[in-house]
């Protein structure tokens, strides 16, 4: 099993949306290299910010699910 993936393979594997998937990359500094993303990196960084995805399959929808509420630094804005 491939672990660097595009930002639509780990959307479909994670079943999250492909902007979320990116979203949290930028936001969080998990490197997108070449087009990929390392799963397991991204994985951990998700899990460290309490945005655990709920996968579509358990849910029994065919969408992607939207990642839970990211945290929200109080500093900005």
């Amino acid at each position: 099993m491939a672990n660097h993936l595009t930002p639509e393979e780990l959307s479909n594997e994670l079943g999250i949306d492909r902007e979320e998937v990116i979203k949290v990359c930028v936001q969080e500094g998990v490197p997108i290299y070449q087009g990929k993303i390392d799963k397991t990196l991204f994985q951990a960084q998700l899990e460290a910010i309490g945005g655990t995805p709920q996968r579509a399959a358990a849910t029994g929808s065919s969408r992607a699910a939207p990642l839970l509420a990211l945290p929200i630094d109080a500093r900005q804005g």
